[in-house]
């Protein structure tokens, strides 16, 4: 077809030219995501892992010693009461060293997830951050589809990395975790009634977390919101799709 009455040879080698390179970077941009994702899965092993030896391995042996050194010290006869209180003194340190151990092992990975599911890990993550009495945190939990490993664990940690925000910078009386599905996507969304702030300057800042949840949930097709003002508390929003599409360049 003639310049004319249609494009002109050049126009259409470039229009060409333009389609290979976005079909491309599209192939690139799902090679990325699915190399991407597996980095993600193989540093959540390594936490279960990780988890578990501290769990079965470290702990155990700290509930060993705990038991010999209180064994000790009450076979102790009374007139050693200085000796018998450096053992009780043991024991205390003992059992403290395994408590945080155990800490140490759920904020790695916890069991509960693997063992019970999504839902039993968000309980027990909310009554575990809300112990101290500092923030009252609600749940609200729809009716969930099957979900896989992946998903499992990516809704866990952006709702414990946005809890754990709240404890730490929201001065917030109150708190509420909704996880909803609507149609075929996950809504997690995470509230609080503090101090809130400014959503631009919270996101560019290093210690919130918040980008590395946006780049977590984009891996897997996901969609990431805030909205706070100082003053009015902060609303955070993660949105996943159930069939585990990544947008496309073109959209």
């Amino acid at each position: 077809m003639s310049a004319e009455f249609g494009h002109p040879p050049e126009l259409q080698a470039l229009q060409a030219r333009y389609r290979e390179l976005l079909d491309r970077l599209e192939n690139n941009q799902r090679d990325f995501y699915r190399l991407a994702r597996s980095v993600f899965r193989i540093q959540e092993e390594e936490r279960r892992r990780l988890a578990r030896d501290l769990h079965d391995g470290v702990g155990q042996n700290l509930t060993a010693i705990k038991h010999q050194l209180a064994l000790a010290a009450e076979a102790l006869p009374t007139e050693h009461g200085e000796l018998r209180g450096r053992l009780e003194r043991c024991v205390a340190l003992c059992a403290d060293t395994l408590e945080e151990t155990r800490q140490l092992s759920r904020l790695l990975r916890p069991q509960v997830l693997d063992d019970l599911g999504l839902e039993a890990a968000l309980q027990s993550l909310a009554r575990t951050l809300g112990d101290g009495g500092r923030v009252s945190i609600e749940l609200d939990i729809g009716p969930l589809p099957a979900l896989d490993d992946d998903i499992r664990t990516l809704i866990f940690r952006i709702a414990q990395e946005a809890l754990t925000n709240i404890l730490r910078h929201a001065r917030a009386r109150q708190a509420l975790l909704r996880l909803i599905r609507r149609g075929n996507w996950l809504h997690l969304t995470v509230w609080d009634d503090g101090q809130g702030c400014d959503p631009a300057a919270a996101q560019t800042a290093g210690t919130s977390g918040l980008g590395g949840m946006r780049e977590r949930l984009q891996l897997f097709g996901g969609r990431f919101e805030m909205h706070s003002q100082p003053g009015e508390g902060c609303r955070i929003r993660a949105l996943l799709p159930l069939d585990g599409n990544t947008p496309a360049v073109r959209e």
